[in-house]
């Protein structure tokens, strides 16, 4: 990978650089759908899916785009990442919200949904994905468990399968753990969370996370839930459970602070801004357009939490019909603006996109038809 670009912590920290405003008038909406300007923004139809971990950020971006944009009726279907890239590849849908990069045959296959060139993705989203649990006597108290990618690795694989079991005491001496046993709690469907939990896994814990990588579970451990709110629907029901979700969606539950380098790292925005500014965009994907963060899921970067999923929404630089392209480009536009990341962030804790990173963005936004 080559002339990677550098994600700085202060522009992480930073107010993103506003970019160009929403159009005044303009049409919109899913190919076919008639679509007319009105003095009230936008007008028509507009469908979206995808990523259940992006759902609260974004109700929150419907509720100020359409602020703007009083007649355009937009709808959002948390169908999980795989599902949402597999119906905007079908042409059902204008764009579609995914927590992993497109793969290089998805590119491919929309030459069959674009009117021309290849569908791109674009960085909209960042967030830690915590690793949550339910236990009595410790989640219920406030309390953080420690642990390193090792451990998380054998618990998630079935290799521990007591809470007190001595490598997770040993790296919690101030709090007595009881002999309960773990239950896993992994997603049932296919999901870029699964894909960038495992991934950290692969990266961080080599030894002890074997399986390629991929949007499904990989093993046969523990019990499955569906979506985001699903997992953490289970994990809170029953004593000893843990999982992975959206830090956004954790609630009361508790949360593993992660061994980087020789410290613990509490999960936070900030801790996540930390591990994104240490990490690259890669130059090499395949398709144009396209802007794809390399996450560093080993840093040792200080006070970096390294489980962090960036999520992005994909489009088509040009559509088959014309107004869905204006749509795409205005939404686009507000979502990764100054506005569209501070309203993502009352409503989900998610760290702002950092300056450099939007710029790339902006170019990308420019070059669509």
């Amino acid at each position: 990978m080559n002339k990677h670009v550098i994600v700085r912590t202060a522009a992480a920290a930073s107010a993103i650089a506003l970019l160009t405003s929403l159009a005044a008038c303009g049409d919109n909406i899913p190919a076919g759908t008639a679509a007319t300007a009105n003095a009230d923004g936008l007008s028509g139809n507009f469908a979206g899916a995808g990523a259940s971990s992006q759902q609260s950020a974004t109700e929150a971006w419907i509720a100020g785009f359409t602020a703007s944009n009083t007649k355009a009726k937009i709808s959002y279907n948390p169908s999980g990442s795989g599902a949402g890239v597999t119906t905007f590849l079908t042409g059902a849908t204008a764009w579609a919200a995914s927590d992993k990069a497109l793969s290089d045959s998805e590119v491919e296959q929309s030459k069959d949904v674009c009117a021309s060139g290849t569908a791109f993705d674009v960085p909209v989203y960042i967030a830690p994905i915590a690793v949550v649990f339910n236990l009595n006597g410790v989640s219920d108290a406030g309390k953080h468990v420690n642990m390193d990618a090792a451990t998380i690795a054998k618990i998630f694989d079935g290799k521990i399968t007591k809470w007190n079991d001595p490598s997770i005491q040993e790296q919690n001496p101030d709090i007595t753990l009881p002999d309960t046993a773990i239950t896993v709690v992994h997603r049932s469907d296919k999901s870029g969370t699964t894909q960038n939990f495992v991934e950290y896994l692969k990266a961080a814990a080599p030894d002890d996370w074997t399986y390629d990588l991929s949007e499904n579970w990989p093993n046969e451990v523990g019990q499955g839930a569906k979506g985001t709110s699903g997992v953490i629907s289970t994990i809170s029901q029953a004593d000893g459970t843990i999982g992975y979700a959206d830090f956004s969606q954790v609630g009361e539950l508790g949360t593993v602070s992660v061994k980087v380098g020789d410290e613990y790292v509490d999960i936070s925005t900030q801790a996540a801004s930390n591990a994104i500014a240490d990490s690259t965009i890669d130059e090499n994907v395949t398709g144009d357009n396209r802007v794809v963060v390399d996450v560093n899921h080993t840093t040792t970067a200080d006070n970096a939490y390294p489980i962090v999923m960036v999520s992005y929404d994909i489009v088509c630089p040009v559509y088959q019909d014309s107004a869905t392209t204006e749509f795409a480009r205005d939404w686009l536009t507000y979502v990764v603006s100054t506005a569209g990341q501070s309203v993502a962030s009352s409503a989900t804790g998610s760290a702002p996109l950092p300056n450099n990173i939007v710029d790339r963005i902006n170019e990308s936004i420019a070059a669509m038809g």
